[in-house]
């Protein structure tokens, strides 16, 4: 790993407000936003970045609106389809009735913005597959970097986390929900934050890992839950605050407990499925997938409520890797996401249910932050910008344009949420980056070849 990624991995000391509860053992928990133990914090600091990155781009009947009775494509198995007819004129509109593959968000409609008609660039020549997830967030252009075949270059995560990540122990955090260890594709295809050209920002996949890593248990073996650690301090802690927050920090305990046992589950079930499946295929792909994707949602929201980040980025799957996942409310067999997109015709309906899937994992961890009160009287999804979408507007035709966007949150009332924003033609998926870079208080004059903010957005 190089110095500069040791150093974004390295947790940093924080001298404000109180943090932690400890243990004798020395094992750390990080403690949620609680007025009692709180100085007032400006509002500018609760802001936070979060990216739910999906592959293979979307069955566009079920996610974009007016698309339902849309022909089903065939395969483009050669340059991208650049071409995507737009019927809706473009303008700002109430965001009334979600498609079937939105749904699950219905709850949470007030306060997401679906965003259409952008656009990103294509460099001709290079594996399609690869510029959709490793350029996702990326700061160059196909003019400006030359010294690799992808527009590739530092990712809009890595660049607010410069602005924002301040003194949090992980200034950025980088999820992958890719629990194979086959390495059928190379790091394009498996990563969407980079600290720079030809510099990977290596993502964590392992939910233990991840725990250990945030939690800092790996030496405690006898006792690894954190929450049986810190046991004593938790009680002193609930003496010294207010009713209100002892309800909130019981609240959060509970769910950390809970996560713990999810973890124990996980373990118990990889251990039964090394034993009974005498086969090469990796045993990640019999693992419930549901499980493992709101276990990973679950310490993203956690590391984000407590501030040990401010920045956080989650690839749901990689792009490309045809080694399938066992989605187990779908099928009773693995599955490949991308062998299935290329016939669109023949999977539509299990596509169409894998979207909703992942759209179902999104819902979720939104509806998580948004029960978590913060100290503006905001929740944590107010104060976040938390972004779902793909490289591809559609898995089957490859078109870089028009692509699925969802924004949920407000980055602290900053943008306008409740809207079906349909941008022009030859709006750049760049001008979302610099809308939200301004939102977040980083006014840069450009992002990659953003055209300019998507002022609509702003409040």
């Amino acid at each position: 790993m190089s110095q500069q990624a040791e150093n974004n991995r390295r947790p940093r000391q924080n001298n404000g407000r109180r943090r932690f509860l400890r243990s004798v053992a020395g094992a750390g928990m990080a403690l949620p936003w609680l007025e009692s133990l709180s100085a007032v914090l400006p509002e500018q600091s609760l802001q936070r970045l979060a990216i739910f990155y999906v592959p293979i781009g979307v069955v566009r009947r079920g996610f974009f609106p007016g698309e339902a009775d849309a022909a089903v494509p065939v395969f483009n198995g050669g340059e991208p389809d650049l071409t995507v007819q737009r019927d809706l004129q473009p303008g700002v509109y109430p965001l009334q009735q979600l498609t079937p593959t939105q749904q699950p968000l219905e709850s949470l409609r007030h306060k997401v913005t679906l965003i259409t008609g952008l656009d990103r660039t294509y460099r001709q020549g290079t594996d399609v597959h690869a510029q959709c997830a490793s350029c996702f967030l990326t700061s160059g252009t196909p003019q400006t970097v030359t010294s690799s075949p992808y527009p590739l270059d530092r990712t809009l995560d890595q660049i607010v986390a410069d602005h924002i990540g301040g003194e949090t122990p992980f200034r950025s955090l980088e999820l992958s929900c890719n629990s194979h260890n086959d390495n059928r594709e190379s790091i394009w295809f498996d990563n969407i934050s980079w600290y720079g050209t030809g510099h990977v920002a290596p993502s964590m996949r392992d939910p233990q890992a991840i725990y250990q890593r945030l939690f800092g248990t790996q030496e405690n073996a006898g006792l690894r839950r954190v929450t049986d650690l810190v046991m004593e301090d938790a009680r002193a802690i609930q003496r010294r605050l207010s009713v209100a927050d002892r309800s909130r920090f019981a609240e959060y305990f509970d769910g950390v407990r809970t996560l713990e046992q999810q973890l124990d589950l996980m373990d118990l079930r990889r251990r039964q499925i090394s034993g009974d499946i005498p086969i090469d295929e990796p045993i990640a792909a019999h693992m419930p997938r549901s499980q493992y994707l709101d276990v990973m949602c679950q310490l993203m929201v956690v590391a984000l409520q407590t501030g040990m980040t401010r920045v956080a980025t989650m690839m749901i799957g990689p792009e490309r890797w045809d080694t399938p996942f066992l989605y187990d409310t779908l099928s009773d067999k693995p599955l490949s996401h991308h062998g299935m997109s290329h016939n669109q015709p023949k999977f539509l309906e299990q596509l169409l249910q894998v979207d909703r899937f992942h759209m179902e994992q999104f819902a979720r961890m939104a509806a998580r932050m948004d029960s978590i009160q913060e100290a503006n009287g905001k929740t944590l999804l107010d104060n976040t910008l938390l972004t779902y979408g793909s490289g591809l507007g559609d898995g089957s035709t490859h078109q870089y344009t028009d692509l699925p966007i969802i924004v949920a949150g407000s980055g602290a009332g900053r943008l306008r949420t409740g809207l079906h924003l349909h941008c022009s033609q030859g709006s750049r998926l760049a001008d979302l980056w610099l809308t939200q870079c301004h939102s977040l208080g980083l006014n840069l004059p450009q992002f990659a070849d953003s055209d300019g903010l998507l002022s609509d957005l702003l409040t």
